[in-house]
């Protein structure tokens, strides 16, 4: 089974944060920008926060607030629900099914060192399955090595 390390040896470990000061404005014009859901807020080198699509809908624009006006810091979310390298794709899966998130900073001790969405445990899920159907194809097929 896939760990996390595992996951962004393969994804790679970029991470796109942005500071609390920011304005949420510059917020959703980054994440546009890299055609990402959600950034990482950090501030003097820490992780304090994690600013997503959703903390703007349900924050600003539900409650008619400006973009340009809000900092981050007002809507990020925390305390931060994170994972280390050595959790498992299914371990990842429980914790944001359970806390309802998208998106799981991955910290080695208190470094940000990458981010795993959904969307890569699922796409994790469909290459272990691929691999699986490929072996059986193969054994079945007699190719599978003696």
């Amino acid at each position: 089974m896939d760990t996390v390390r595992q996951i962004l040896d393969r994804k790679g470990n970029a991470v796109w944060s942005i500071a609390p000061g920011a304005t949420v404005y510059e917020a959703v014009e980054l994440m546009a920008e890299k055609g990402i859901g959600a950034l990482m807020v950090v501030s003097d080198g820490r992780l304090s926060g994690v600013m997503s699509e959703r903390d703007y809908a349900r924050k600003v624009i539900l409650k008619g607030r400006s973009s340009h006006e809000v900092r981050v810091a007002e809507i990020m979310s925390h305390p931060v629900i994170s994972v280390t390298p050595d959790h498992t794709r299914d371990e990842c899966l429980r914790i944001a099914s359970l806390h309802r998130i998208r998106h799981l900073p991955v910290l080695d001790g208190e470094a940000l060192v990458g981010v795993v969405s959904m969307g890569d445990l699922v796409k994790a899920i469909i290459e272990q399955q691929q691999q699986t159907i490929e072996h059986l194809t193969n054994y079945i097929g007699g190719k599978y090595p003696a």
